[in-house]
């Protein structure tokens, strides 16, 4: 596993804690700091910006993907509730379809955001040096 993968690995795993994104990104801040050298965090930094993606659709994944992801939800229950009450087999298929799909935009979009987190705490750590730099 990569370095890359490693820290995004991280940051969902400090996505799973309630907290704000400033506490997030503290304490992520500090696991970074024990596992990533200096040298080493400006080249995931580039490879981080290189991989996320800009366009719009992703964006909108990315703050809004359970909103995204529930028409799909509702697709996979329709087709659930229809296939027992009429009791047709066929409509099992809307509901393994649609929850398959609901669920890769829910992943999709969770894994954009702890990549959206890994780049601002990489930033963050960035500004503080040259912060303490220009305080010397």
């Amino acid at each position: 596993m990569g370095q890359l993968e490693r820290l995004i690995l991280m940051a969902e795993d400090e996505l799973m804690q309630y907290s704000t994104d400033a506490r997030k990104i503290e304490k992520l801040r500090q696991k970074i700091g024990l596992s990533v050298r200096a040298a080493e965090q400006q080249q995931v930094k580039q490879d981080l910006q290189a991989l996320i993606p800009t366009n719009a659709l992703s964006q909108l994944v990315e703050k809004q993907r359970q909103a995204i992801a529930l028409p799909f939800w509702g697709i996979a229950g329709l087709g659930l509730l229809l296939g027992i009450s009429f009791s047709q087999p066929l409509d099992f298929i809307a509901t393994v379809i649609g929850g398959v799909i609901a669920f890769k935009i829910q992943k999709w979009g969770w894994r954009l955001q702890a990549q959206r987190l890994v780049l601002q705490t990489l930033e963050e750590i960035e500004a503080r040096k040259s912060q303490l730099i220009l305080e010397e």
